[in-house]
């Protein structure tokens, strides 16, 4: 029985994937039959709210090959299909970047790299998939647009997930990765200027527990932080009464159904599942020093379940004296990011980062 719960707890992190399907068609058919429903004239050109809900009818499509993927299978078979969708949606994406892999004995990942970016210019991304699925491919709509807004290099880490490896290997692999992109560009060993730490859902919570390890090693501190729809805390008590249960169309179904199963079972599978307890800094950023940081950026989304944690990750960062930003999105599906630029709010959540990335270094200036 328990080792059934531990993989239930860790496999149910990767239904949270699946749940972006429902996620998506809510937010995208409200905003649709909001629309103007009326026929564009023979002969005219679509108007700009027309062009939008063929975008969004778009993302709609592909969010529906996910759940159609993964469909009647379960465990690994599961996390494969999910895994091979997620790297199917960048493909024929039109790309700013250059994909360049990196030199022999680098850590595994890819550079991405855009017209104009300068090589000791450096941000280390994360990508998100509930630490069962993505990759850096899975990913290109962000790290190419985060190279293009700021002029750096973006390394994605292709870290170890679960369940082949451990919770803490995908840790391990962000650390050496940091290291190594502090003395090491695309084109070869050289010091860097400015660097970023960056990641979404599950990468955003390897980011922010990055940043407090970097600090206790006493390395270089990054120059900023990056984190959308971060995880800041493993969610085990009192899931049914969570905030945001009815409104996150895409988390709240699968933290409903793990509401149901008694809390010390779902405690104890988590540990066995994830190797790590719940209640660490390493799983839970949200329970560490946060004293000493650099500027961190939070995105996150009004209506999902890890806006309260991440206010509460921001509060007590900035209680430590450090300075951390949160901008929050009303009706957003978690990590909206990942639709630009098909979604004009997620256009506008790149300038934002951008801004913010700008007011860092005038500040550092």
């Amino acid at each position: 029985m328990i080792f059934g719960m531990a993989w239930f707890a860790m496999i149910g992190s990767g239904l949270i994937l699946l749940a972006v399907v429902a996620a998506v068609v809510f937010i995208l058919r409200r905003r649709r039959d909001a629309g103007d429903d009326t026929d564009t004239p023979t002969g005219q050109p679509p108007t700009a709210r027309q062009q939008n809900d063929e975008a969004r009818q778009h993302v709609l499509e592909m969010v529906k090959g996910m759940h159609a993927a993964a469909e009647g299978l379960h465990g690994r078979a599961r996390v494969k299909a999910l895994r091979h969708y997620m790297d199917g949606m960048s493909d024929g994406l039109e790309l700013a970047s250059e994909i360049r892999a990196p030199a022999s004995g680098a850590p595994k990942g890819e550079w991405v790299i855009a017209p104009g970016a300068k090589p000791e210019r450096r941000i280390l991304y994360i990508h998100g998939g509930a630490w069962v699925a993505g990759s850096p491919k899975s990913h290109r709509t962000i790290t190419d647009r985060l190279s293009r807004l700021s002029h750096a290099c973006v390394f994605a880490i292709d870290y170890r997930l679960m369940p082949e490896g451990r919770f803490l290997d995908g840790i391990i692999d962000c650390q050496r990765a940091y290291r190594w992109l502090l003395d090491n560009g695309p084109e070869g060993k050289a010091p860097a200027d400015f660097v970023v730490v960056a990641g979404d859902s599950a990468g955003g919570s390897h980011a922010l527990g990055l940043t407090a390890w970097i600090r206790d090693q006493g390395l270089r501190p990054p120059n900023a932080v990056i984190a959308l729809s971060p995880s800041t805390e493993l969610m085990l008590t009192a899931l049914g009464r969570r905030a945001n249960l009815k409104t996150d169309a895409m988390l709240g179904p699968t933290v409903k159904k793990m509401s149901r199963i008694p809390p010390p079972l779902l405690w104890w599978g988590t540990v066995l599942g994830m190797r790590v307890l719940p209640t660490s800094p390493m799983a839970s950023p949200l329970r560490g020093k946060l004293q000493g940081l650099p500027p961190t950026l939070i995105h996150v989304s009004e209506s999902e379940l890890l806006l309260e944690n991440a206010q509460r990750y921001a509060e007590k960062a900035r209680a430590a004296g450090s300075p951390v930003e949160l901008k929050t999105w009303p009706d957003m599906v978690h990590v909206w990011h990942l639709f630009t630029p098909l979604l004009p709010e997620a256009e506008e959540a790149f300038e934002h980062i951008g801004a913010f990335l700008s007011r860092v270094e005038a500040g550092s200036a």
